[in-house]
């Protein structure tokens, strides 16, 4: 039986999001981890480290929030696997679907979660009609695809776990959030109420047996919420 941890990523700057923010915290570059996030990286790393011994694996998205935070984690650990970037493990692009919204919007958490909310709406409910532009000019990806991508990308983590192996994977809060709705049958249009109560730096378990994929523990973030003055973020 083999084991997943799923990790959101830490805390990412405004940038992140298409947000143009003067204040912005770049700290660690556009589209990175702010100086919290990286705090949040750490504290998960020192947690897990409490419970695995090592990593026989460790997989990532390509989005900066995303490596920066595999990066944070695994140099808790004395040994580290060399990392692996899996694509299939980014986040949907958040800009197509909010609109390029403004610094004042972003910190306003109510008025930009629901802009969020109806965009992603929308999206599942144009099916296969509708593709929201890719990330960095990539191609249009409709919300079936989008399903299908992080199926295929749980697929090959789950085909690392294998037999008493232990893989690490760092995503984000839309893609381990539609995964575990495939995992325990939740309607395409409730998915979007589970990802918006997703912590930075959260842990989700997996485990990885004879009958498919089961979901242990989701979301757990008490590490967080309990160190350094607590450093518990949804955004």
């Amino acid at each position: 039986m083999g084991v997943i941890y799923l990790v959101r990523h830490g805390q990412a700057n405004a940038s992140a999001y298409g947000v143009a923010d003067a204040a912005d915290d770049l700290t660690n570059g556009p589209g990175g981890l702010t100086t919290t996030g990286s705090t949040q990286a750490a504290l998960t790393g020192g947690f897990l480290a409490g419970q695995v011994d090592a990593f026989t694996d460790a997989v990532s998205g390509d989005l900066p929030r995303q490596s920066q935070t595999l990066s944070g984690v695994l140099g808790t650990f004395e040994e580290r696997p060399h990392p692996r970037v899996d694509p299939g493990w980014n986040e949907y692009s958040l800009p197509a679907l909010v609109g390029h919204a403004s610094a004042e919007m972003y910190h306003d958490n109510r008025r930009y979660q629901e802009q969020l909310d109806k965009g992603l709406a929308a999206w599942i409910a144009a099916g296969e009609h509708d593709a929201a532009p890719g990330l960095d000019g990539g191609p249009a990806e409709s919300y079936p695809q989008f399903k299908a991508r992080v199926a295929d990308a749980a697929a090959r983590a789950a085909a690392l776990a294998g037999s008493g192996q232990t893989v690490l994977v760092v995503s984000s809060a839309g893609t381990i959030t539609q995964l575990i709705a495939q995992l325990w049958g939740v309607p395409d249009e409730n998915w979007p109420a589970m990802a918006r109560t997703m912590v930075n730096a959260s842990i989700t378990k997996l485990i990885v047996g004879r009958t498919g994929v089961s979901v242990v523990s989701f979301n757990e973030h008490g590490h967080l919420s309990d160190r350094d003055g607590g450093v518990a973020t949804v955004r």
